[in-house]
């Protein structure tokens, strides 16, 4: 005769480990990428200087003018047009062959 163990008598810890493995490999996968990227752009925001050449969310490039706390004038080409923006409009820093690498 075979000896089988009763149904339910196994280790609920071992029920939830799949469920666990699952929700650190997104962790890993997902969300600290996304969080290293955040601060990267918080920095890169705080770190803006006058002259500086942006890329905005809305696709402008132009050439900041003056700074603030929470805003940042941009002059954009062809006429010079000068727009007043929120800082976090600021999508990346172009250097002169293109993007700046972080």
């Amino acid at each position: 005769m075979l000896l089988q163990q009763a149904p339910g008598s196994s280790n609920p810890i071992l029920g939830f480990l799949p469920i666990i493995l699952i929700f650190a490999i997104f962790y890993f996968l997902l969300f600290l990428p996304m969080q290293r990227q955040k601060k990267q752009q918080q920095k890169m925001i705080r770190e803006l200087q006058k002259g500086a050449t942006v890329l905005t969310n809305g696709g402008l490039i132009g050439v900041i003018d003056k700074l603030d706390d929470d805003t940042i004038v941009l002059r954009v080409r062809p006429d010079n047009v000068k727009l007043e923006l929120a800082r976090n409009a600021v999508a990346a820093l172009l250097g002169e062959g293109g993007l700046r690498k972080p």
